[in-house]
Order: C-alpha cells, then structure tokens, then sequence
C-alpha cells in the first residue's frame, strides 16, 4: 500500500501532506466544505504506508487524508479516532502543535 508525502517547511516549522495513493487530484465536496487533494501540496514522494507512518510520528504538524492513512494512524496511536473528520465519506485529519 502507498501514499503521497511531502515536507512543507517554513522559517523553522514543518507540515507533512500525506494522502492515499488514488486520492491525489481529486477534489471531495459535501455541502460548502471542499477538499482539494492537489499534487501542489500532497503530490511529493510515493512512499509506503510504513514508511509514511514513521515520518508521522514525528511530526508536530500534519494534514493527512484517506481511510488507509488515517485508519493506520489511528491504529499506530498517532492520533485519536475522534480527530477524524469525514467529507463526503473520505476520512481526513490535522494536527497542528504549537
């Protein structure tokens, strides 16, 4: 299983975008919410799920989107179950630490 991942770094702060590997490009809708899952922010390296995991360990910030991804890190205990967010059925989630 694969997944999108890419490093965004500002002044001394990252942010990883990871999304499920057939997500990238896709734009999700439901009511006024919209998702757009572009190569610009989560088009980095195809990388395995594992790998993708361990980098979010890590991270301090993250943007993540899809059931693999997201049902792995719940799993791993990266984030809670009840920090997931569903748009029009495809699970997303973001930690933001300060």
């Amino acid at each position: 299983m694969k997944v999108y991942l890419k490093i965004h770094r500002h002044s001394d702060m990252e942010t990883i975008a990871c999304c499920d590997e057939e997500l990238l490009n896709k734009v999700i809708t439901e009511g006024n919410l919209r998702l757009d899952i572009g190569s610009a922010f989560f088009g980095g390296n195809l990388l395995s799920i594992d790998r993708a995991i361990e980098i979010l360990r890590e991270a301090s910030n993250f943007n993540i989107v899809g059931e693999n991804i997201t049902n792995l890190a719940i799993a791993q205990k990266i984030l809670p179950k009840e920090g997931v967010r569903k748009i029009n059925k495809i699970p997303m989630a973001m930690k933001m630490m300060f």
